[in-house]
Order: structure tokens, then sequence, then C-alpha cells
């Protein structure tokens, strides 16, 4: 499990802001309880406790500037 820094990528960062994001609002729209909060421990477990291990463990290049 990775502990500090986060690599920044500008390709993935701007996919997120622009296709991602349209397509998230569609999912949103179609599928009950597509984001909502708890539904990753729902749906996979082991997965939403990796990633949330991740989220604490690790910081963004943008957090340094808070």
């Amino acid at each position: 499990m990775k502990i500090g820094l986060r690599t920044p990528s500008l390709k993935k960062s701007l996919k997120a802001r622009t296709t991602a994001r349209a397509k998230r609002a569609v999912k949103r729209k179609l599928i009950p309880g597509y984001g909502r909060p708890g539904m990753g421990w729902l749906r996979d477990p082991k997965r939403a406790a990796r990633n949330a291990v991740y989220q604490r463990t690790t910081f963004s290049v943008w957090d340094l500037f808070r």
C-alpha cells in the first residue's frame, strides 16, 4: 500500500473533469443508488476498504497548497 504523496497525472485530472464527469451525471440519473454515500461498501466491501485506507495514507500535491 502506498504511503505519502500521490503522483499527479494531468491527463487523468482533465479526463475526470470532462468526460468522466458527464458519464457520472448520466449514471446518477439512470441507476438508482449510483454515487450515493456507502454504496461502495455494499457493492464491493474489500475494494471499499482498500480505497479507504489509500485515501487516509496518501495525499495530493494540491493538499500541500491548502
